[in-house]
């Protein structure tokens, strides 16, 4: 719930199914904003399926712990820039060809991954954060978008944006250790054959494509 007073300041809070009522503040704290934003931050990186599916595919052609953070730096560095941009009325550009260049990008590292398991050296494999930084711009404009119909408060707008950003990323964080850990596990079966190994980035490719036709 976003309540705009007439003075411009813009108070967000939010309501849950076990929380389904608020006392409208008079005032906002800058605890409350941090909270809110900060959570709101989670909540939209782990119900955006298609961002994590493209941290997925990052993951899973990426080898290397070093390799890893470097290209998830590059990807977190890329969409705050973005993100930032288009929150703070610099830049726009219209969320449908966006959301549909995004589904593309996680078609475009599916090949990647199934070029790799050919034996084939690529792009992503052989510099990841140049394609995480590039795909990065665009992903940051999909969580500017969901970010906009939020709201910033008028009065703390960096401190509200910076804790999204920093929500964001724990959100990521904890995605790609939970991912770790079960291609930890997996790996125990390292005699898989070549076609199970293609069954993730035709699952992955297969969803991606029908979001780009349907965004298209």
């Amino acid at each position: 719930l976003t309540i705009t007073y007439l003075n411009g300041e813009t108070v967000s809070v939010l309501l849950q199914p076990d929380k389904d009522t608020i006392i409208i503040p008079g005032e906002s704290k800058l605890i409350d904003i941090i909270q809110t934003y900060t959570i709101l931050g989670i909540e939209h990186i782990l119900l955006g399926i298609d961002h994590l599916l493209f941290v997925l595919a990052l993951i899973l052609i990426v080898k290397g712990n070093w390799k890893i953070i470097k290209t998830v730096t590059a990807f977190t560095l890329a969409h705050s820039i973005t993100l930032s941009a288009a929150a703070l009325g610099l830049v726009f550009i219209p969320g449908p060809p966006v959301e549909a260049v995004i589904a593309l990008s996680i078609v475009f590292l599916a090949l990647e991954i199934v070029a790799n398991q050919n034996g084939k050296e690529t792009l992503t494999s052989k510099q990841p954060w140049i394609v995480a930084f590039t795909f990065g711009l665009l992903h940051g404009f999909g969580f500017a978008g969901a970010l906009s119909d939020i709201g910033l408060p008028q009065q703390n707008i960096p401190w509200a944006l910076g804790f999204f950003n920093v929500g964001v990323e724990l959100g990521q964080i904890l995605f790609i250790l939970v991912v770790l850990g079960i291609l930890r596990i997996l790996a125990i079966y390292k005699n898989w054959s070549p076609k199970l190994k293609l069954i993730p980035p035709y699952l992955i490719g297969s969803i991606a494509c029908f979001w780009l036709v349907e965004r298209i």
